[in-house]
C-alpha cells in the first residue's frame, strides 16, 4: 500500500518523481496513492508514449481522468489536454494515444450509485464567478463529493476554512500556497477530514480540486 492513511496529509511534487513501468508497453506511471499492485484504489500521473495502448479492461469501481497534455483516446473518442472524463463503475474501454499524452488518473473511488458518464472539454466551458476573485468550473458532484477547476488571480487570498470529508488538489498551473508550504505545478495534495488552512497565490494559478470524498471517522 502507498499513502493509504486518509488521516494523514500527503504532498507529492510529481515533477521530481520517477516514472515506473505499467503492464502495458510504453505506458508509465507515477503512483500517488495505491491500495494494491494492480487493483483497488489508486491515484497516479500516467504517461502514454506515442502509439502506446492498453488492452480492453474493466473499471469495476469507476475511473476518473483529467488530460494534462497531448491527446488521450479510446473507442468513444479523442480527448485533448484539458478534458475531464468519468467512466462509471462497471464500464470498460481500450485506451490509447497516437501522439502521446499525460493524465491525472483516479481508479476505484466512485460511489457504486454514481453511474454518470462525463466528458467535459474545459477549454470550451465557461468559468463561473466564485468567492472573492476566484473563478470556478464545476465538473461533477455526487452526494458529498464535489469536483471543480478553480482559477486564482495573482495575489488572491482565501479565508481560513476546514474540509469536511477532506480535500484533494492537483496544481495544473502556477503555484498554490498555504501556511504549510508552496506547491508548484504538478503538485498533488491530500488533506484529511476537518483539516484546515488559509490558501493564497502570488501568480495566476489553476487547480483541480475534489472535496468531501474522504472517510469521515465515526464518533
Amino acid at each position: 500500500m502507498l499513502r493509504m492513511d486518509f488521516n494523514q496529509k500527503e504532498v507529492v511534487h510529481t515533477a521530481t518523481e520517477e516514472w515506473l513501468a505499467s503492464p502495458a508497453a510504453g505506458v508509465w506511471r507515477k503512483p500517488l496513492e495505491r491500495e494494491a499492485a494492480e487493483h483497488g484504489r489508486a491515484t497516479s500521473v500516467v504517461k502514454y508514449e506515442p502509439g502506446s495502448r492498453f488492452k480492453t479492461h474493466q473499471h469495476p469501481y469507476g475511473e476518473e481522468i483529467f488530460v494534462l497534455s497531448g491527446v488521450f483516446s479510446d473507442e468513444t473518442g479523442d480527448y485533448p489536454a484539458g478534458t475531464y472524463l468519468r467512466n462509471p463503475p462497471g464500464s470498460s474501454h481500450a485506451p490509447f494515444s497516437e501522439q502521446g499524452c499525460e493524465l491525472f488518473v483516479q481508479l476505484d473511488q466512485f460511489d457504486p450509485m454514481d453511474q454518470q458518464t462525463v466528458r467535459i472539454d474545459t477549454n470550451n466551458t465557461p468559468w463561473l464567478q466564485g468567492q472573492g476573485g476566484l473563478q470556478v468550473m464545476p465538473l461533477h458532484s455526487f452526494a458529498t463529493e464535489h469536483i471543480a477547476l478553480v482559477k486564482w488571480p495573482a495575489g488572491e487570498v482565501f479565508k481560513p476554512h476546514r474540509h469536511y470529508g477532506g480535500e484533494e488538489i492537483f496544481v495544473l498551473s502556477g503555484e498554490f500556497i498555504d501556511e504549510h508550504g508552496r506547491y508548484p505545478q504538478g503538485s498533488w495534495l491530500r488533506s484529511p477530514h476537518l483539516s484546515k488552512h488559509t490558501p493564497y497565490v502570488e501568480q495566476e494559478t489553476v487547480i483541480y480540486v475534489k472535496t468531501g470524498h474522504l472517510p469521515v471517522p465515526r464518533p
